[in-house]
Order: structure tokens, then C-alpha cells, then sequence
């Protein structure tokens, strides 16, 4: 369950930025098919990928799991 909310967070994050998934993968230094994993929910990345993954976002690897954010926009 928290693979899924990490990855539609991420997903989310991505969208704000207006960036595709082979932008966010280049610049975490993954794959494109890992991040279409990881926002799928299927992997998770390590604790140095969510590092990067963050840094890549311009956000802090807390904001990651504010998966709150998500949860209230499903009940509206």
C-alpha cells in the first residue's frame, strides 16, 4: 500500500513540475522504466534514490510522503 501512495505522490510531484517521466529519470539517475515502476507503485526506490528522486523534484524527501494532500483531494 505505501508503494502505491509513494508512486501517485511522486506522479503527482512530476505533473506540478511539468516534467515527463524520462526528465525525472534523468535527472534521479534512473531509468524511465523504473520511475513508470515506482509511480505505479510496483518498486519502491532506496533511501538514496528518494534522495535523489527529491532533489530532482526541488522538494524535501519528507514531502515525498505527504500523502495526505492525495487523500483529501479523494474525498472532495
Amino acid at each position: 500500500m505505501i508503494n502505491k501512495a509513494l508512486g501517485k505522490r511522486i506522479a503527482k510531484l512530476r505533473q506540478t513540475k511539468d516534467f515527463s517521466q524520462e526528465q525525472l529519470a534523468e535527472m534521479a539517475g534512473y531509468s524511465i522504466e523504473f520511475i513508470s515502476l515506482v509511480e505505479r507503485g510496483v518498486n519502491a526506490p532506496s533511501v538514496a534514490g528518494l534522495e535523489r528522486i527529491a532533489k530532482a523534484l526541488d522538494v524535501e524527501i519528507k514531502d515525498l510522503f505527504d500523502f495526505q494532500e492525495e487523500e483529501q483531494r479523494g474525498r472532495n
